[in-house]
This record gives structure tokens, sequence and C-alpha cells, in this order.
């Protein structure tokens, strides 16, 4: 893509409304606007790095044994109030009346339409385990939205639901889903720590937050420093076998949030100079919650011995908006974004230092075409603007790499690579350096 052409409109001013990183950064760069309070438009930029985020959960997803369906964002009121929730809910559900006068109300989650539909079409412990998800936009009118994304009305959110016969087997589901998360945030570049949640009336310990560390983030944590040097990638997972030690691996360890911390045990449990003290962003929760609603909806199955018993499930959930700022906050300096290649929108910033020149024009043009060729994503800026300008640009958005061709260089036969985290930079040949971007 030209940026002459693209349509990223960047702001060299930190609008007044911005309270965090991600929030001004993502404005700056031209990634969102907001269409009003807690509402936002994802512009080409933003949306890419939104799809891409998508992608990766999609494809742990589908990995882990999970299906994906795509369920309304307009839901009945009446199955709400089969599971006595709709006027539980609170000021935070949207709730609209339609032309019929039928109540209606815009899903903030969708754990009852998904029930419905699981006990319209499953009658038969034969038919189970299931785990279904989607990926879909949702709605909950907070009171005070803010910081961006992160706390917005509207959001893209993954939620998958399991159903299972009994406890073990729900068990089971729950481990799948809880190594498909901690391989899913790995791929994004971001270490995630699995802690202990609340599991509310229904007890036990099947309940996850999944924690990024990040100095502006709304929790203190409190973990091993082991956590922060595992490499969840290292091992591929075998969701047809057995996952316990996995989880046992990731959960063996002190690691809570502040609401949970018991700095006693932390010492106690951690040496000192292993002990990790920082602020972090929840990205995802994982969730059994039994029959708490299969039983008032009636979703059940015929068991083994002939009788009828209320499926087990579990909830998953991944904000996907909500991580396009997570990241950010995760991953900037004081230029700008620093994108992880997986979810970059762009991998490469191609600069042209001399729009007027001749040579720079072809070079630049070759390269842009060769790369493209290659299967590389490459933002081509070919503007005629001073060469600060594009430099602070392409820091401002945080592409992995930053290829630089001038006609400097061009003389003596190099150009410029820069690697946007490390700051890096090397000279080499046009060639190696499309050869090395292509690699």
């Amino acid at each position: 893509m030209r940026l002459s052409n693209y349509f990223m409109p960047t702001l060299k001013e930190t609008p007044t409304e911005a309270q965090i990183v991600s929030h001004r950064l993502m404005l700056r760069a031209g990634m969102v606007r907001q269409a009003s309070a807690g509402i936002y438009s994802w512009l080409p930029l933003g949306l890419r790095v939104l799809r891409k985020i998508e992608q990766i959960v999609r494809e742990e997803q589908d990995r882990a044994g999970a299906q994906e369906v795509l369920m309304p964002t307009i839901q009945s009121a009446d199955l709400w109030r089969e599971s006595g929730r709709y006027d539980d809910y609170g000021k935070e559900m949207l709730r609209i009346v339609d032309r019929h006068n039928r109540d209606m109300l815009y899903g903030p989650t969708n754990e009852e339409l998904i029930t419905e539909i699981f006990r319209n079409s499953v009658k038969s412990y034969r038919d189970l385990p299931k785990n279904l998800y989607h990926i879909q936009w949702k709605f909950r009118d907070e009171v005070r939205p803010r910081f961006g994304v992160m706390r917005g009305r509207e959001f893209l959110m993954k939620d998958a639901y399991s159903f299972d016969l009994d406890y073990d087997s729900a068990k089971t589901s729950y481990n799948k889903m809880f190594v498909a998360y901690l391989r899913t945030y790995a791929r994004m570049g971001l270490k995630a720590i699995p802690m202990a949640a609340d599991t509310g009336p229904i007890g036990g310990d099947l309940s996850h937050e999944f924690i990024i560390l990040a100095d502006t983030g709304e929790s203190a944590i409190f973990c091993h420093n082991d956590y922060l040097e595992s490499d969840v990638l290292a091992k591929d997972a075998d969701y047809g076998g057995d996952l316990q030690a996995i989880v046992d691996s990731w959960t063996k360890l002190y690691a809570a949030t502040d609401e949970k911390h018991d700095q006693a045990a932390f010492e106690a449990e951690v040496p000192e100079d292993k002990r990790v003290e920082r602020r972090g962003i929840e990205v995802g929760h994982i969730f059994y919650f039994g029959d708490k609603y299969s039983k008032p909806l009636g979703a059940e199955v015929v068991t083994p011995d002939g009788k009828q018993a209320p499926v087990l499930m579990g909830s998953y959930g991944i904000g996907v908006s909500r991580l396009v700022g997570g990241i950010i906050e995760a991953s900037h300096d004081e230029n700008g974004i620093i994108w992880p290649e997986s979810v970059a929108p762009y991998k490469v910033g191609l600069i042209n230092l001399r729009a007027g020149d001749a040579d720079c024009v072809n070079a630049c043009d070759g390269a842009y075409a060769s790369l493209n060729a290659a299967g590389v994503e490459v933002l081509y800026d070919d503007r005629d603007l001073g060469a600060g300008a594009k430099f602070a640009g392409m820091d401002l958005i945080g592409l992995p790499w930053q290829l630089v061709i001038g006609p400097r260089g061009l003389k003596n036969g190099v150009v410029e690579l820069k690697n946007r985290k490390s700051g890096e930079r090397e000279e080499l040949t046009l060639n190696a350096a499309i050869n090395k971007l292509a690699g």
C-alpha cells in the first residue's frame, strides 16, 4: 500500500481526552476515531491489526477443537427471562422494544442464546462433548467508558462455550481452553500469566484470568518470575492427550492479582530474587459454571443410564478489540507503538527519502514490487515530505521493520534496514535487505 493513497489520518498533537498510552497512540496513528462515548470506528490501519488478532484467536480455537458459529447481536429478552438474568443484569444492558412491541436487547454476552441453540439440537450424551465459539460485537452501557478500546461500550469479543456430561469431561474441556489461551497470547508476542479468579457461588478452582504485564495496567499483580521465562510455543500441544501436566506447570507457582494477593504466602513461596510486582491488564477469562444456565433453560441430554440430566458448561472469553490496546500498552516507547510482527498491520515500512529523485523512485518501486511478490506486507511512504516527518511517522505506527532508501546510500550501493523494537540499523545491499525481509 502506498501512503500517498492510504487513509491514515495521523495526529501530531495528543488528544486531550486520551488518558492512557494506547488510547493516545491509536488516535495519533490514525487507527480509530470515536463515534460516540465508548464507541469507535476502526480505520484501515487499526482494522488490519484487529483482523490479525482475530485470526490468531480463531486458529487456536480451531486447533483446540472448538467450532465457530456466529450469533446475532440482538437477542430476545424472553431467553434472559428464562435464565433469570433479564431483570438482574442492570443498566449495562441496552434494552430495545421492536416495532411489534417485543422486548429485545443488544447482547452483552451469549450464555442464554448458545444454550438455547444447544438444547434444541443435542439430546444424547453420545453427541458430547461440544465446544462452540463465535467472534462478535457486544455492547455494555458502561457508566463511564474510558481508556479508548480498553473499556468501551461496544467491543469485539471471542466467547466459547463448552458442553459436557460430567465434571471430569468439563475439566478436560477447560484444560483445552487453558492451553489454547496460553498459545494464543504467545503468538501475539505477549507474556500472559493465568491467575486464579473468583468462581462465585459455584466454588472450585476452575476460573482463571489471563494477565499481561503493562505499567499502565488496572491491577497490581504478584507472581513468580519463572512465568516470564517460559516459552509456551517451544512444545506443541496435543489436544487429544492429557493436558493436565501443562495446566499444573502454569498454576503451581504463585500468581495473583491484588484482589486475591496474600503477601505472607507470596514471600513464603517465592524467593526474593524471583518476585515480580508489576501492573497488569486482563485480556481473557475462562470459567466453569456447571449447570447455571443449562438447568433453568432445560439443556438436558439422555445419560448412559437412560436418565435426563442437564449438561455442564464453561465459558471462555477473549476481548479481541481490547487486545489491540493491551498490546500497545505492553509494547511501546516514547516514539510510538512497537508491534509484534504477528499482529503488525504491515511488516515493513518502505521509506523513500527523496521522492523527486528518479534513482530513489526506481529503487523503491522495485523493492515494493519484489516484497509484494514475496508475500511481504509493505506500507510504502512515497510522499513528498521531509525525512524527519517520515521517520517520525513510521516510528509512531510501529511497523516491525523500516527499509530506508536514499540517494546517498544508493550511490554507495546500500540501503538501511532498521528494526523498530531494538532500534538496530544495518546497511546492506537492496537485494540482501529484500531477501532478509522475505525470509
